[in-house]
């Protein structure tokens, strides 16, 4: 607990220093300010990219992983030497064939949150001669909604339309203007076995993901089983979201257990995202942290340059009969007064940068704004480095100011006089 006689001195310092202590308070309001609105931006751009790449990228894909390798149906030991000449084309398995089987077992756990059944296929889209290669996704329209909301990326037509008719086709914004296609025309569309087929566009839709806008169309699964002659339970993926993406890891391996196929996170399947979501992290921390940093340098110096100018009557203190214990808590007390009042303004700063920033209009993809995070976690992180960093640069020259030998500093009358009144 600080003593009230310190506290008094500590307070008269300040006071008598307005300059000294308001420069040092906004270094640590500007070093706290731009903590937050770093990793608010940094946090926003990497939560806006995550969710753009789920407009369609589930948190868990199940297919058929076909293995090519056939040493493997061969060799009956780890010990045999396996040599494989001219081989032959074979069969292989592609797909899901007992799809609904494995939804029924997904019904029962309880850390999902939805799933849906796709039959994807390679084609081309063609209007007169100009062709397009891309993918035709055969979906189930209610449960895609559910698990990707693509509701929000219509920007023609409706989405629910498709479920009226095997006819009736979905195009992405991009694929669309490629092949000079509106609302309610005709595209043809011929998959790589060579089977054509025209559909009316019912609905335009734009994510922001220029895998889906430019080269995706969706018609219903039905429809595309009809493409394939496979029977009702076939899929090539089931897709499946968590209530937290973060966590999709490892619900994936405890659904390896029961599913004999290949069941892969995103993080597994786009490894790049994740690692340029912890880079921006990283970067963000690292230019604020040092922002604080620079701001704790100046801190010390004003503190030094107190301790200095203070050197006399830090002397007669301790000719008084202050001890070393007290000289440190005086200069530590006002630090940590300018961290506390720099801190709290500049969490009040920083949310108000943080907030004009979210303001400002960005129209690209599905955004309408500059992306924006406000965690709590953040700001007491923000906080916290600010009063640290400033106690840490207070502790040094007050313990310098601890160490002063009063028997070799000469005092005038005066000063006496003065630091008496004190």
């Amino acid at each position: 607990m600080i003593n009230q006689t310190n506290l008094k001195i500590a307070l008269a310092h300040l006071t008598s220093r307005k300059k000294q202590a308001l420069v040092a308070m906004l270094s640590v309001t500007f070093g706290v300010s731009m903590y937050i609105f770093m990793n608010g931006f940094m946090g926003g751009v990497n939560k806006a990219q995550t969710e753009m790449a789920f407009s369609s990228l589930a948190h868990i894909r199940v297919y058929n992983d076909v293995n090519t390798d056939v040493s493997n149906l061969i060799a009956d030991s780890e010990n045999t030497l396996v040599h494989v000449s001219n081989a032959k084309a074979i069969q292989y398995t592609e797909g899901i064939k007992n799809a609904d089987k494995i939804i029924r077992e997904l019904h029962q756990n309880k850390l999902l949150s939805a799933w849906t059944t796709q039959v994807n296929l390679t084609g081309t889209f063609r209007n007169g001669s100009v062709k397009i290669s891309g993918i035709l996704s055969g979906i189930e329209v209610e449960n895609e909604d559910k698990l990707f909301e693509m509701k929000q990326y219509v920007v023609e037509g409706h989405w629910d339309d498709l479920i009226y008719s095997n006819n009736n086709i979905i195009l992405g914004i991009g694929l669309a203007k490629k092949l000079d296609l509106k609302l309610n025309n005709i595209v043809s569309v011929t998959t790589t076995d060579n089977i054509s087929k025209n559909y009316k566009i019912v609905c335009l839709i734009e994510t922001g993901a220029p895998n889906v806008d430019d080269s995706k169309a969706f018609i219903k699964k039905s429809a595309a089983l009809q493409l394939t002659s496979k029977n009702r339970s076939y899929a090539t993926n089931i897709q499946i979201n968590i209530p937290d993406y973060n966590n999709a890891s490892e619900v994936a391996q405890t659904l390896r257990m029961g599913i004999p196929y290949k069941v892969e996170s995103w993080q597994e399947a786009n490894k790049q995202l994740s690692a340029a979501n912890i880079l921006r992290k990283i970067i963000a921390f690292a230019v604020s942290f040092t922002i604080i940093i620079v701001a704790g340098f100046g801190i010390y110096n004003i503190m030094n340059m107190t301790v200095n100018e203070k050197i006399k009557e830090i002397a007669i203190l301790k000719a008084l009969g202050f001890s070393g214990h007290d000289v440190i808590q005086i200069f530590l007390t006002q630090a940590i007064m300018i961290g506390f009042l720099g801190g709290g303004t500049g969490l009040i700063l920083g949310y108000g940068i943080a907030t004009a920033v979210s303001l400002v209009p960005f129209n690209v993809a599905n955004m309408d704004t500059l992306p924006m995070i406000f965690e709590g976690f953040v700001y007491g992180t923000a906080f916290t480095f600010g009063v640290l960093v400033t106690f840490v640069a207070g502790y040094l020259p007050a313990k310098k100011a601890s160490e002063v030998d009063p028997n070799v500093i000469k005092l005038s009358c005066k000063q006496l006089i003065h630091l008496a009144l004190l």
